[in-house]
């Protein structure tokens, strides 16, 4: 869905986190609900594209033993595993997931996001948004500016305030 993948791209722009796309898409990457949605960070997105799961293997060997998969069928929560510096989380289609092929293949890294009963699953951008800031927060936000500041006023303790 355009509208996710330009919200996942503006996602992996504030995390400096690369997105890698795999197809079929379901739509081009010209298209202009994913520049939309993206707003004008697309053009400071870092992304690939791959034919196919074996090509983006054979383009990222350094993803064996690094990848997880971010899926409604697994046991086991993203809370529950350590996110390497480098590592891959993939996620597959809102509407069918990643195959169930592919899952079997890699079973010890199935992750899941827990939800209420009978909940098929959550938004593909939101998704996506929960793993990457969890795996994040566990190499301590490395690279990210974790204080924010006011535009117009200044915070009461940087202007000696209490």
């Amino acid at each position: 869905m355009p509208a996710n993948t330009g919200n996942i791209g503006r996602t992996c722009v504030a995390t400096g986190s690369r997105l890698h796309l795999i197809r079929p898409l379901g739509f081009e990457i010209s298209d202009k609900m994913v520049k939309r949605a993206g707003l004008d960070y697309w053009p400071h997105l870092d992304y690939r594209v791959y034919d196919d799961f074996e090509d983006f293997l054979k383009k990222n060997p350094d993803c064996a033993g690094n990848i997880f998969m971010s899926t409604t069928k697994a046991r086991r929560s993203y809370t529950d595993v350590h996110y390497g510096k480098d590592c891959y989380i993939m996620f597959g289609k809102e509407s069918a997931g990643i195959p169930e092929e592919i899952l079997l293949q890699y079973e010890p890294s199935c992750v899941r996001i827990p939800m209420g009963p009978g909940i098929r699953s959550l938004n593909l951008s939101n998704s996506v948004a929960i793993v990457l800031y969890e795996a994040l927060r566990q190499q301590n936000f490395e690279g990210l500016e974790e204080k924010g500041h006011l535009h117009r006023l200044v915070w009461r303790e940087e202007s000696g305030g209490v």
